[in-house]
């Protein structure tokens, strides 16, 4: 009777567990905030190499783009999760009352940049002061330039409108040109031949975090398990992005945005890894997706001081670090 016993529960043990296998995966929406480039490569390196389905997870990222509107999707529950920008947009959401939060920031530092021309005197970040053509698109003059002016001095009258075509500041060798560091040193440089200096704001302490994964705070208060595979498998797929065999999601990246170029996608690569992009600081302890209290505070204190918020504002809402500092993924660097 025992032995029968015992085979009757391994028999159902085995069944239960094939079930469980069988067990279909959880359908997830991922909008990102543009089209699809190097910088989204963790999250399609999860979907090419199975990482999301090993953690359940059946994953469609919807790119974003100038016409899109993944934010406002994502806070409505048309998606699941949402790629956010630097933290402005979250403080925001806490000033607005909009019920988003941040759960997890792969990129440690944010990849806007401003470009000069060498060997004309704006060879210094404090050297930009001197230039009266610092070419800004409207986002960049209202966020971070307006620290760039509180912490800096920089001027309101040195700003021209940035169209996105590197052209005007090709001819202008007194002209400044915000950027990414990913790709407009690498345009500029196929387009003119030369190599501009390329000066990091996250360098210079605009110390904001950057392609963040914010949800809805429903999602957080009534499925923090999805909340929390995502996460890990998304930090998994940044990991072997950057250290693996990434062939696959540069396919998946070039299906949804045709214009992708290889070249473009290699120099990404090796500009994130180069600058600490997705892996410095905390991350080396932490792992990828790192957030801590005392810098979010801190750029906060600078959106305060540039005037962008009220300092009575509870920020801490705009965070929650409950899916992150585990520490998933370390074993994968190399």
């Amino acid at each position: 009777m025992k032995l029968n016993a015992w085979i009757a529960g391994a028999l159902a043990a085995c069944w239960g567990g094939s079930a469980l296998a069988q067990q279909p995966l959880t359908e997830v929406t991922f909008g990102t905030n543009w089209i699809a480039q190097g910088e989204h490569g963790g999250y399609y390196q999860a979907v090419a190499d199975g990482t999301y389905e090993k953690y359940g997870l059946k994953v469609t990222i919807v790119p974003g783009g100038p016409r899109a509107s993944n934010r406002m999707l994502m806070t409505v529950g048309k998606l699941d999760f949402y790629m956010g920008g630097s933290l402005i947009q979250a403080f925001s959401a806490v000033e607005k009352d909009i019920p988003t939060i941040v759960v997890a920031a792969h990129f440690q530092k944010e990849p806007q940049v401003l470009l000069s021309h060498p060997g004309q005197g704006l060879d210094t970040f404090t050297d930009l002061k001197k230039s009266n053509d610092i070419l800004l698109a409207k986002d960049g003059v209202a966020t971070f330039f307006q620290w760039m002016k509180a912490e800096y001095g920089f001027k309101d009258e040195q700003v021209k409108p940035f169209g996105f075509n590197p052209a005007p500041f090709i001819a202008n060798k007194g002209a400044v040109q915000q950027g990414y560091v990913t790709s407009d040193p690498l345009t500029i440089e196929k387009a003119a031949g030369f190599k501009p200096n390329v000066f990091l704001l996250a360098d210079h302490g605009f110390s904001t975090y950057s392609t963040t994964v914010e949800t809805r705070r429903e999602v957080v208060e009534k499925n923090p398990d999805l909340v929390q595979r995502f996460v890990d498998a998304s930090t998994v797929g940044w990991y072997n992005y950057l250290y693996g065999d990434n062939t696959k999601a540069k396919e998946l990246i070039k299906r949804d945005n045709p214009e992708m170029t290889d070249e473009l996608l290699s120099y990404s690569h090796a500009k994130m890894k180069e600058y600490g992009i997705v892996d410095s600081g905390d991350t080396s302890s932490l792992g990828i997706g790192a957030m801590s209290d005392a810098r979010m505070k801190d750029f906060f204190d600078k959106m305060v001081k540039a005037g962008l918020f009220k300092a009575d504002l509870d920020y801490s809402k705009a965070y929650t670090l409950r899916f992150v500092n585990k520490g998933v993924g370390l074993d994968l660097r190399k």
